[in-house]
């Protein structure tokens, strides 16, 4: 039984909390919730002076963000590639996908994709902080899931042995044998 019901938050670092609000309100269509301002940690009593920013990402997910005017900028762990770490937000359905693509490469945005990966269609940008974001909708049938989701753990037993990509689901990226 899973002690969690579901993510009541993630919350990152980001250098300008209006502009990251303005962002995510007017770019990606979220709603701005609540805000909190301290200038000491309740968590801990530090003092280190703050605004923290909620957003409602649609299905009681939310997305929050600290501005910490008093510390060091932002840095980015050198020895992780920027495509690693990512926030994705589903969408309804490929012609929405293709709708966000059209709307922040009209608004400056550099958008890769649409890629292909199977199971779901993705597009990546960068919010103003640098923190990537991935919109992605599903394209696959339940029966294309369910095979994917049955080699989840033989392809983990496999990486953890050799440290290789196994081939379960290499299906996946063969046009013949998945749904766009």
């Amino acid at each position: 039984m899973s002690l969690t019901r579901r993510i009541h938050h993630v919350a990152y670092r980001c250098n300008d909390a209006r502009e990251t609000v303005e962002f995510y309100r007017d770019v990606l269509g979220m709603e701005f919730t609540v805000a909190f301002a301290e200038d000491r940690v309740p968590s801990t009593g530090e003092h280190d002076p703050y605004m923290h920013v909620f957003l409602d990402a649609g299905g009681g997910n939310v997305l929050a963000f600290f501005e910490l005017p008093t510390r060091p900028p932002m840095g980015r762990d050198p020895n992780t590639p920027q495509w690693v770490q990512h926030i994705a937000f589903e969408v309804a359905d490929l012609t929405t996908l293709t709708l966000a693509r059209t709307r922040l490469v009209d608004r400056g945005i550099e958008v890769v994709g649409p890629t292909d990966h199977g199971l779901f269609c993705s597009i990546y940008f960068f919010d103003p902080n640098g923190h990537r974001l991935e919109l992605t909708c599903n394209t696959a049938s339940d029966e294309t899931t369910a095979k994917a989701r049955a080699n989840a753990e033989p392809m983990l037993a496999e990486w953890s042995r050799t440290k290789r990509a196994p081939k379960h689901n290499a299906w996946l990226h063969s046009s013949a044998e998945h749904e766009s």
